[in-house]
């Protein structure tokens, strides 16, 4: 399910600073990505993997409940990945189309939630990113013929990421959005925004909570969940890695 190129798992790797230093001058890491590598362990730690910061908080014997290392990437790997996401001369990240026409280019200022149309963003080489509109009162008139055609006749699509708010948890209109994913097996993963809102008691209690929907109501969901924070940035390497993962960028 994961990248047969992985190397150390996170924790093992943790105690190798020679390791993380390593990395961290390496040219082959990103400048910015070389800052991160050079944060404080527990840090690092938080920012790169936060469902370990969560797991600390649960009794032992709760821990399995939680599939924290199905995709266990060293920082090794992850800073493979970011490269994919770094944009340079030869890696360029371009806004593409939209699934109109040229004249529904993302709005820089248009606020979160209000994407209207699917805009198409090219990774490089690797593999092309689909922003696509969600479910609920905003959704275009077009929804069911422009994202769902897509989604159900795209042969190439490798998977659906779901957004979930964590401040709230799974809500109606993402239960009909993974009822989609179901009925179409599309493979598709469940990330958790907005992380940097919660206490970290309400989001452990909602990441149990959609754990045990994912374990127990889904069957093409990937069992482990993203936590992401656009505000932080924590958990967002780990997501961009499983992407290039996913993508066959970490063979």
């Amino acid at each position: 399910m994961v990248a047969p190129g992985l190397r150390l798992g996170a924790e093992r790797l943790f105690e190798m600073p020679a390791v993380l230093e390593r990395l961290s001058r390496s040219n082959s890491t990103s400048q910015a990505f070389a800052e991160v590598l050079r944060l404080p362990k527990q840090q690092l730690r938080k920012l790169l993997y936060p469902l370990h910061e969560v797991e600390r908080f649960l009794a032992p014997d709760r821990r399995q409940d939680l599939h924290l290392r199905i995709f266990d990437p060293s920082p090794e790997d992850i800073a493979r990945a970011d490269k994919v996401f770094t944009a340079t001369e030869g890696n360029r990240i371009d806004y593409v189309s939209s699934a109109v026409r040229i004249d529904h280019a993302p709005d820089l200022f248009r606020p979160e939630g209000h994407t209207k149309k699917m805009n198409f963003f090219k990774v490089g080489k690797h593999f092309t990113v689909v922003d696509m509109p969600g479910y609920g009162y905003r959704a275009p008139e077009d929804f069911v013929d422009m994202v769902e055609t897509y989604l159900k006749e795209r042969r190439n699509l490798k998977r659906t990421f779901l957004l979930v708010d964590s401040v709230v948890g799974i809500q109606k209109t993402d239960n009909i959005a993974i009822e989609m994913c179901e009925e179409f097996a599309l493979p598709y993963v469940i990330v958790l925004t907005k992380i940097d809102k919660s206490s970290k008691g309400h989001l452990l209690k909602q990441v149990l909570q959609i754990q045990k929907f994912v374990n127990t109501k889904t069957q093409g969901c990937f069992p482990q969940l993203f936590p992401v924070s656009a505000v932080t940035f924590s958990g967002i390497h780990l997501l961009r890695c499983f992407i290039a993962s996913v993508t066959g960028n970490l063979d």
